[in-house]
C-alpha cells in the first residue's frame, strides 16, 4: 500500500465542524471528498483548501436525508479504494419541546443523524476491513449522555450514534479499523441557529469554537482514543460512567426476577 495519506470523506463539510475537519486533514496531506447539500459552499471550501494545501478535493452535492443522496455517497465509499477515513459529521438538531416540534422535521432529523451514518458506515467497512486499515469518526454530542438536555428526538439520534460506535468498536477489534466517537458540547456553529436557539443566547462559557473542538478531537484520534469529549474537564468522569455501564452488563439479563420486583 502507498505511504501517501489516503482520502478523507467528510459529510456536512460545507461549514462548521465539517469544514474545520476538511482544513485539518488537508493540512496533513490528505485528499478530500466533501459532501453537503450546498454546492456553492462546497466549491468555496474546495477552492480554498486545494489552493492552500495543494491537495485534491472532490465535492459531492448530496442531500443525505434522501435515499438518492445516500446512495450516491455509498457508491463512492464502496468503489473508491483511496478512501481511508470516513467522518460522519452531517446532522442537525432542535431545541423545540416534543409537543411543539414538527414531526416531519423530526423524521428528517432521524434520516440525517441516524440513517445516513449507519448506511455510509456499512458502505465503508467492508473495504476497510479487507484492506486491514481505515478510520471511522462519528460525531455524536453530549446529549448522547444527557438526551433530556435538548429536544428528545435529537438526543435519541445522538444516543444511537454513541451506541452504534460502541458496537463498531467491539465488532471491528483486531481488523485494523479504528473507531472514534466525538461528543461535542455547545459549539459555535450554525447548528444553534437551525436548532432555534442561536449560540449568542447561550452563556459564553459554554460555547467552544469549532476549531478548538476539531483540534481536540484530532488529539484524541492520534492517541487512539475511542470516545473524545473535548469540553469534559475531568476525563475520569467519563471513565467512571463507562466503568459503571460495563459493571452492569453481565447482570442485565436473567431468568430470575430481581428481588425488588417480587410481591411482598
Amino acid at each position: 500500500m502507498s505511504n501517501q495519506p489516503g482520502t478523507v470523506l467528510i459529510t456536512g463539510a460545507s461549514s462548521g465542524i465539517g469544514a474545520v475537519y476538511a482544513d485539518r486533514f488537508a493540512a496533513r496531506g490528505h485528499d478530500l471528498i466533501l459532501v453537503a447539500r450546498n454546492r456553492a459552499r462546497l466549491d468555496a471550501v474546495a477552492d480554498t483548501l486545494s489552493g492552500r494545501h495543494g491537495i485534491t478535493v472532490r465535492v459531492v452535492a448530496a442531500d443525505l436525508a434522501g435515499a438518492e443522496g445516500r446512495r450516491e455517497v455509498e457508491a463512492i465509499l464502496k468503489t473508491d479504494a483511496s478512501i481511508t477515513h470516513l467522518v460522519n459529521n452531517a446532522g442537525f438538531g432542535s431545541a423545540a419541546p416534543l409537543a411543539s416540534a414538527s414531526v416531519d422535521e423530526m423524521e428528517q432529523m432521524i434520516a440525517i443523524n441516524v440513517t445516513a451514518p449507519m448506511r455510509l458506515t456499512y458502505a465503508a467497512v467492508p473495504r476497510f476491513t479487507a484492506r486491514g486499515s481505515g478510520t471511522i469518526i462519528n460525531i455524536a454530542s453530549i446529549v448522547a449522555i444527557g438526551p433530556e438536555v435538548l429536544n428528545g428526538v435529537y438526543g435519541g439520534t445522538k444516543s444511537f450514534v454513541l451506541a452504534f460506535s460502541q458496537s463498531l468498536l467491539k465488532e471491528l477489534a483486531g481488523t485494523g479499523v479504528a473507531v472514534q466517537v466525538v461528543l461535542p458540547g455547545a459549539t459555535g456553529t450554525e447548528f444553534w441557529d437551525i436548532a432555534g436557539l442561536p449560540s449568542s443566547n447561550l452563556p459564553e462559557g459554554w460555547v467552544m469554537s469549532a476549531a478548538d473542538l476539531v483540534d481536540a478531537a484530532l488529539v484524541g484520534l492520534d492517541r487512539g482514543e475511542f470516545a473524545t469529549v473535548p469540553s469534559l474537564m475531568e476525563g475520569a468522569e467519563w471513565e467512571t460512567w463507562e466503568a459503571a455501564r460495563q459493571a452492569m452488563l453481565p447482570h442485565l439479563s436473567s431468568a430470575v426476577v430481581a428481588d425488588r420486583y417480587r410481591a411482598s
